[in-house]
C-alpha cells in the first residue's frame, strides 16, 4: 500500500523496483536461498574444511571471489558459514549479487539449476530490477525506464490529466503488490491510462482508442509509427467492449509483461504531454477521464 503522503499527492510515487538498491527483505531472502542450499549443509556436515564435501566450493571463493591467501580459510564448514555470514550482511547490493551470481555458476556439490529458480522466485517477489537469464544475472529493467514512469505520474498531475494519473498509479500499485500481484489488470490500467490521455486531448470522451489517436494527428505532431503501433497494442489487449482479449486472456502473463506495458505507456505519455504542450493543447480545464 502507497504511503498516505504519496495517496493524496503530497509526496512524489517512487516505482518501488529494486535497480541499483537492495532492501532487507531482498537481502534477507537471498541469503536464505544461500543458507538453504550451502550453508546449512555445510554446518550440519560440521567438518574440517580438507575433508569437507564442499573443499572445492570454499577454496574457490575464497581463491576466485574474495582473491584472498587460502591460510585465511577458516579451520571448519562452521567457521566458514560463521565468516560467510559476517562478510554477507555487511555488504552493499552490487556486493551481493556478484556473490549470488558467483555462487550461481559454481560446478558444485549443489543443484545448480535449483538454486537459480529460487533465486528469481526471491527476485520477482521482492521486485527486483534483476533476473537470472541464461544462467547469468541481468538487469530487466533500467533506471531510464523507471524514471519515465515516475516522470508520467507527476506530469499527468501536474497537468490535470486526473483519469491518466489514476490509471498510472493503479497499474503501479498491482505490479507492487508483493502479495497478490494483478499482472493482468495491471496492463489494463496502463493502456486505460492512454486511452484516457487520448480522450482528454480530443475531447472524446468515451471513444477508442484508435479513433482519439487519428483526431490528435489534427491538432498536433504525432508519429505514424507510433499511433499505429499504440493503435495495434490496444487490439490486442481489449475488444471493442473493452474486454479482455487475446493477450489479456493468457496465463503466462507475468511481472516482465506488466512492467514492459507501464514503462511502454508512461513514455508514449510523456511523449504526448509534450507534444500536446508545444501544440497549445494543455490548459487548466483538463480533469482526466
Amino acid at each position: 500500500m502507497r504511503r498516505f503522503s504519496e495517496r493524496i499527492g503530497k509526496r512524489n510515487i517512487k516505482v518501488e523496483i529494486q535497480l541499483g538498491w537492495m532492501d532487507e527483505d531482498l537481502q534477507n531472502s537471498l541469503w536464505n536461498i544461500l543458507d538453504h542450499h550451502i550453508m546449512k549443509p555445510m554446518k550440519e556436515e560440521n567438518s574440517v574444511v580438507n575433508y569437507s564435501e564442499y573443499k572445492e566450493l570454499i577454496y574457490s571463493i575464497w581463491f576466485s571471489f574474495f582473491k584472498l591467501p587460502l591460510d585465511t580459510i577458516p579451520f571448519d564448514t562452521n567457521n566458514v558459514v560463521f565468516k560467510l555470514r559476517n562478510l554477507y550482511f555487511g555488504w552493499d547490493y552490487l556486493d551481493t549479487y556478484d556473490f549470488i551470481d558467483f555462487i550461481a555458476n559454481k560446478n558444485s556439490e549443489f543443484d545448480q539449476e535449483i538454486f537459480i529458480k529460487d533465486c528469481n522466485s526471491i527476485l520477482k517477489r521482492e521486485l527486483s530490477g534483476y533476473r537470472f537469464v541464461n544462467g547469468l544475472l541481468m538487469p530487466i529493467t533500467s533506471e531510464l525506464e523507471i524514471n519515465q514512469i515516475e516522470i508520467a505520474i507527476q506530469e499527468s498531475d501536474n497537468n490535470n490529466f486526473e483519469g491518466v494519473n489514476i490509471h498510472l498509479k493503479s497499474a503501479l500499485e498491482k505490479i507492487s503488490d508483493r502479495k497478490n500481484p494483478d499482472y493482468r489488470n495491471s496492463i489494463k490500467e496502463s493502456i486505460s491510462a492512454i486511452e484516457s490521455i487520448c480522450q482528454v486531448l480530443t475531447d472524446e470522451q468515451g471513444a477508442e482508442l484508435g479513433k482519439t489517436l487519428k483526431l490528435l494527428e489534427s491538432k498536433m505532431p504525432l508519429h505514424g509509427a507510433l499511433k499505429q503501433g499504440f493503435t495495434k497494442l490496444y487490439g490486442y489487449t481489449s475488444d471493442s467492449d473493452g474486454i479482455r482479449h487475446a493477450m489479456m486472456d493468457s496465463d503466462n502473463l507475468d511481472q516482465e509483461d506488466a512492467v514492459y506495458m507501464l514503462v511502454t505507456c508512461s513514455s508514449f505519455i510523456n511523449y504526448l504531454i509534450r507534444k500536446a504542450q508545444k501544440a497549445g493543447l494543455l490548459n487548466k480545464k483538463y480533469c482526466g477521464q
